[in-house]
């Protein structure tokens, strides 16, 4: 699909790989809305790129489908989801003074990582679904963000792990059901990346994970993922993969 001239909608838009991600497109001629809970942000980043801010929960359906009626009213039928939100925990299964690790952590992250992103995806391919194909077939194409610790998490990343586990888990499935309408369903999995979250973290903390990373030995830039999340769209046989973007980094158990 040429990204030209198409409408895009980009969950997370309003930071880090979701930004990068929605500027990307937005280069390349897509009219972009950025889906965030952070409005101020949101509409920051929107009118930068001459977008549209569009305040979403992907955990909530009703805010969910606010948020496409607001884009389609504004740019059009969206053929292009880019699903970036999603958030982070750490917790040990045993805590420190012996008590189980609570079980609401488990369920807000999954809550929003896997089932926050399928929602957002159900409500997107409904609607693209019905709108006339383009060459090929296709009618649209949908991302999901994983994370290498899908396959390789560490100590205290249950919930995490276990969120981006469903989304790499989900690919394929979805890829096939979906190819009936032409929507094809691709997931990266990034590694470490200078995120603003990154960045929160010690300088020195920072070039430790740098160092473990094979090559190049850096931290990941959100441009280089927001190419690649831009690469899947213009690149029709990409459907039902998903691709590590990580320096060939293997994470090691803690």
């Amino acid at each position: 699909m040429n990204i030209e001239g198409q409408a895009a909608l980009v969950t997370g838009g309003a930071s880090g790989l979701g930004e990068a991600t929605a500027r990307e497109l937005a280069r390349l001629g897509a009219r972009v809305a950025v889906l965030d809970l952070h409005a101020a942000q949101a509409e920051r980043v929107a009118a930068e790129i001459g977008g549209i801010a569009c305040v979403c929960n992907i955990t909530d359906t009703d805010s969910v489908q606010a948020a496409l009626a607001k884009a389609a009213a504004a740019h059009g039928p969206a053929r292009i989801l880019m699903n970036v939100a999603g958030i982070g925990s750490a917790k040990r299964v045993v805590q420190k003074d012996g008590s189980a690790a609570p079980l609401e952590d488990f369920s807000r992250v999954v809550g929003v990582n896997l089932i926050g992103s399928y929602n957002v995806s159900r409500l997107f391919a409904a609607e693209c679904a019905r709108l006339a194909p383009l060459e090929d077939g296709e009618r649209g194409v949908m991302m999901f963000t994983a994370s290498v610790a899908a396959f390789d998490g560490q100590v205290g990343q249950q919930a995490y792990s276990a969120s981006k586990g469903g989304l790499v888990g989900m690919t394929l499935p979805m890829a096939r059901d979906l190819a009936q309408h032409g929507i094809r369903v691709c997931t990266v999995a990034p590694g470490l990346f200078a995120t603003p979250l990154m960045k929160e973290l010690p300088e020195p903390v920072q070039q430790s994970l740098a160092a473990s990373i094979p090559f190049p030995p850096r931290l990941g830039k959100p441009e280089e993922f927001a190419r690649l999340a831009c690469h899947i769209v213009g690149n029709v046989h990409l459907n039902g993969e998903v691709i590590r973007l990580d320096g060939a980094l293997r994470m090691a158990p803690r």
